[in-house]
């Protein structure tokens, strides 16, 4: 094995400042094009998925999206969820010292647990949150049986 002797350099007027903006400047351009691989440059809501014995109940964020652009459909036991943020601050004459918000469009489909009525799925929107009620088939609640004397 051999070593590479260091031979250190210095740059002009270099402080830690100097180095602090390098670093981010490096972890900035591998995190925006190295990313992909890792799934992390597609942005997505976050959601809560839960069940109760008459319906699937699904939140998902959604602040800063106008709940009327969104398109909510279901085919079979697929729900999918489509729509965009759109980025209003545009970066006109801003110098951003950091960026973590996403904006864009996206497509969130989900395998849902249970047999659904898509006849009668209900949305609604408070405070950036839209929650979605998709109630169950008939087939698909549970119903109790009773066993009978032996």
């Amino acid at each position: 094995m051999a070593l590479i002797p260091f031979r250190g350099r210095t740059m002009p007027g270099a402080t830690l400042d100097t180095l602090r903006e390098q670093m981010n400047d490096l972890l900035n351009r591998f995190w925006s094009g190295a990313a992909e691989p890792f799934g992390l440059a597609e942005w997505a809501p976050a959601l809560d998925v839960s069940e109760t014995d008459d319906a699937v109940l699904v939140d998902v964020e959604i602040p800063g999206i106008d709940p009327s652009t969104l398109d909510i459909s279901v085919a079979g036991d697929i729900l999918t969820l489509r729509g965009e943020k759109p980025n209003e601050g545009g970066g006109h004459g801003r110098n951003y010292h950091r960026v973590e918000r996403r904006y864009g469009s996206f497509t969130r489909s989900l395998t849902l647990p249970a047999s659904v009525d898509a006849d009668k799925v209900e949305a609604k929107a408070r405070f950036g949150v839209l929650s979605i009620r998709l109630p169950k088939r008939e087939e698909s609640k549970a119903r109790r049986v009773e066993i009978a004397p032996g």
